[in-house]
């Protein structure tokens, strides 16, 4: 699908994915963005390394989900969303051909069109020596692991192919398996942008194996950062659990999809049929239906 056909989605019920819309945390924010300010956020020279390293443990405290080779990941720097890392990791491949699966975030598909040569999806066509590969876990049509992922992975790292990986909606899911121990991956993003109502102040992490000085790295050790949103990330991080979204809405999710006659993900937010809702495709074989908005109120539209 196309990045103008998925963007049309969002207009449907069940068409557009954000943090849940919950009153009681957007107030929490609010006030989380007075009290940081007061409290000097703007003059702390290290706030996005207290962030970095909250968040980097804070990941690690799941008991919903298995993790497994994040340790080989210990350079971190905060990014504006995962979105600024994915131009970073295009742009330092940019010899290569962009290649994803299906159902994939539409703005891969839009970065492929305006910096990439074609390519086909992974879905279609054998892997190339000359591939970039970015894949979502859990994955963005399904909130959960591709089905692919694992052989994809061995492939790319035979075949020295680097591959970034997307954990955007993770600190809303359960029963993951995360496991990072492949030689091909180079970057690992993360963002509190789906897990609380901050995705308009674009707080993420980017972590690689090493420090390679890139531009990322430059300005962060140069202090140049959204330090409101990384003093904000660390206030949410120190009080929320990984686990407080699937824990907290879990039985609304289930209620939802009993009602619609869908199946729930693993990742609360969503529910997917392979007949139903065909207007929620997404150039898949299942249909992804996105609660956010309702979970809240227990209270479909």
């Amino acid at each position: 699908m196309t990045p103008q056909e998925l963007l049309k989605l969002k207009s449907l019920p069940y068409g557009s994915i954000h943090a849940i819309s919950d009153p009681y945390m957007e107030a929490e924010v609010s006030k989380i963005i007075a009290k940081v300010t007061q409290d000097g956020c703007l003059n702390d020279t290290t706030i996005h390394t207290k962030f970095l390293d909250r968040f980097y443990n804070w990941i690690l405290e799941t008991k919903n989900n298995t993790i497994t080779g994040l340790e080989n990941f210990t350079a971190k720097v905060i990014t504006n969303g995962s979105t600024e890392a994915f131009d970073k990791f295009y742009l330092k491949n940019k010899t290569r051909r962009l290649r994803y699966f299906k159902g994939e975030y539409m703005y891969h598909a839009a970065a492929s069109k305006s910096y990439f040569e074609p390519a086909p999806y992974l879905d279609d066509a054998p892997l190339d020596g000359n591939d970039v590969i970015v894949i979502s876990l859990p994955f963005a049509d399904t909130g959960a692991e591709h089905p692919r992922m694992d052989e994809v992975l061995s492939a790319c790292s035979q075949l020295g192919i680097p591959v970034l990986i997307d954990c955007c909606y993770y600190g809303a899911c359960a029963d993951l398996t995360m496991n990072f121990n492949y030689d091909c991956i180079t970057d690992i993003t993360f963002s509190l942008a789906k897990s609380f109502p901050v995705g308009f102040m674009r707080v993420g992490m980017r972590l690689t194996r090493k420090d390679n000085n890139d531009p990322l790295f430059v300005y962060n050790k140069n202090n140049y950062v959204n330090r409101i949103a990384a003093a904000v990330g660390l206030e949410l991080l120190n009080f929320y659990s990984p686990d407080y979204n699937y824990d907290t809405y879990k039985y609304v999710q289930s209620y939802f999809c009993k009602e619609l006659g869908v199946e729930p993900s693993k990742c609360v937010f969503f529910a997917t049929s392979k007949d139903k809702f065909p207007e929620y495709n997404r150039g898949t074989d299942s249909n992804r239906l996105c609660f956010s908005k309702y979970l809240y109120q227990q209270k479909l539209p």
